[in-house]
C-alpha cells in the first residue's frame, strides 16, 4: 500500500431531526495519544450536550480503531459513524457527535440515521486527501551540502519532518515509500552524507 486517505481541515455539520441537534465534529487524529485532548476540547465546545459518541482510526493496517456510543442504545451511534469512516476509506481521522436531546425519542433506526446523516454532512465539508505512505530517515551533514540535499528533498516530494540547520545539520525526511531506493540512491551520491532509518 503506498497511498492512504485522510482529511487534513476540522469541520463541523449539524443535522436535526424532531427537536434533537446532532453536531458531528470532523477532526484530523495524529495519534491515540491525541484523542484525549481532542476529545476535551470538543466537550468545552458544547458543554452542555447529552451525548458525545465517536468514532476514530489511526494508523495504515486498519485496526487500530475505537468507537463509542456514550450512552446511546448499543449500536446506534458510534458503529454508523465508524462505517463511513470505513467506506471512505479514510484514516487519521476522529469524528465526534455531539447530541443535544430535543425532547422525542427518535428509537434505534431514527438514531442510526440521525447519527450516520450528521458525519455523512461533514464529510462532504472538507476534501479528503490522498497521502504516500512515507517511511523516515534521519539525515546528518555539513551546511556547505544543504542545497544538494534540499534539491533531492524536493525533486522526489519527501516531507520535512523536523531540521536543524547550523553548521552541522540534521534533518528528518519522511520519504514516499515507492520512491525508497531512488531516493536513497541519489543522497548516497552526496559526499559527506550520513543516513540513518528511523524506527516505525
Amino acid at each position: 500500500m503506498d497511498y492512504y486517505y485522510t482529511v487534513e481541515q476540522r469541520a463541523t455539520a449539524e443535522f436535526k431531526d424532531r427537536g434533537s441537534r446532532f453536531i458531528a465534529c470532523l477532526i484530523p487524529l495524529g495519534s491515540a495519544d491525541d484523542f484525549k485532548k481532542e476529545m476535551d476540547s470538543v466537550k468545552k465546545v458544547f458543554p452542555k450536550a447529552t451525548h458525545y459518541c465517536f468514532a476514530y482510526r489511526i494508523g495504515l493496517d486498519g485496526n487500530n480503531y475505537r468507537v463509542s456510543d456514550a450512552g446511546e442504545p448499543s449500536g446506534t451511534a458510534g458503529k454508523p459513524i465508524f462505517g463511513l469512516i470505513e467506506s471512505r476509506q479514510l484514516t487519521n481521522v476522529l469524528i465526534v457527535v455531539v447530541r443535544y436531546f430535543g425532547g422525542s425519542l427518535l428509537g434505534v433506526p431514527g438514531l442510526i440515521n440521525a447519527y450516520r446523516s450528521a458525519t455523512a454532512l461533514v464529510l462532504q465539508t472538507v476534501p479528503v486527501i490522498q497521502k504516500s505512505v512515507e517511511r523516515q530517515y534521519r539525515l546528518h551533514f555539513d551546511y556547505t551540502i544543504l542545497n544538494a540535499i534540499m534539491i533531492i528533498i524536493k525533486q522526489y516530494n519527501c516531507s520535512i519532518a523536523e531540521q536543524q540547520l547550523q553548521l552541522f545539520c540534521t534533518i528528518t525526511i519522511g520519504v514516499p515509500q515507492n520512491l525508497v531506493e531512488e531516493v536513497l540512491f541519489k543522497l548516497k551520491e552526496v559526499r559527506g552524507l550520513e543516513i540513518s532509518a528511523e524506527p516505525g
